[in-house]
């Protein structure tokens, strides 16, 4: 493998390629790209995970199962379909979201990390356009991955209602009950099982 690198995306190919044709889960791509790329710049690779999901989503890699990835060379199609945002648009969304994450409100002043996210994922369609846009930090960004706004909701309504229980704070979870029987009212990620 080469001693010089141009991006996080290219270092992480660089490892698949020279895998090809294996199932391989994240944590070994994670730890071998963050260990290289520390040795190769001498700076911190932050969010490898996202760059493994990236590469998938725009053909690179087939997923094979949750967290694990396989390069095969002759089963490359790139999509040209997916995406990014500008960096005038990423600005936009940030001044708009006030430099702060959507959903803790924490954000440049906290010294917190943020995200432009797209709401509908890129590779279930979603525009890189200012209304397809929000400001995450790298925790909610990380917790969303993938998925669809109601479902990154519902699954944090789940729990929060499971600390509320625990914390037995009654008017927190009579709120949270009725907000889960909204989803269920309007068949709203059924898929996602909340337990009564």
């Amino acid at each position: 493998m080469s001693d010089k690198v141009s991006s996080q995306l290219d270092l992480i190919m660089e490892f698949f390629k020279a895998n090809p044709n294996r199932d391989i889960a994240h944590p070994e791509v994670v730890d071998w790209v963050v260990k290289e790329w520390k040795n190769r710049t001498g700076k911190v690779f932050r969010d490898p995970d996202r760059g493994i999901r990236s590469l998938h989503q725009k053909g690179y890699l087939q997923k094979i199962a949750k967290g694990v990835y396989r390069y095969d060379p002759h089963f490359v199609t790139l999509r040209e379909d997916l995406e990014d945002f500008t960096p005038n648009l990423k600005r936009q969304i940030l001044e708009r979201d006030n430099y702060s994450c959507v959903i803790c409100g924490m954000g440049k002043k906290e010294g917190v990390e943020l995200h432009i996210d797209h709401i509908k994922p890129k590779d279930l369609g979603g525009k890189a356009t200012l209304e397809n846009g929000q400001t995450l930090c790298s925790k909610h960004n990380f917790l969303k991955k993938n998925l669809k706004q109601t479902e990154t909701g519902k699954k944090m309504f789940i729990r929060m209602l499971e600390s509320a229980k625990s914390a037995n704070e009654k008017a927190l979870i009579d709120f949270l009950e009725e907000v889960l029987e909204v989803y269920e009212r309007h068949n709203i990620n059924g898929h996602i099982v909340w337990k009564k």
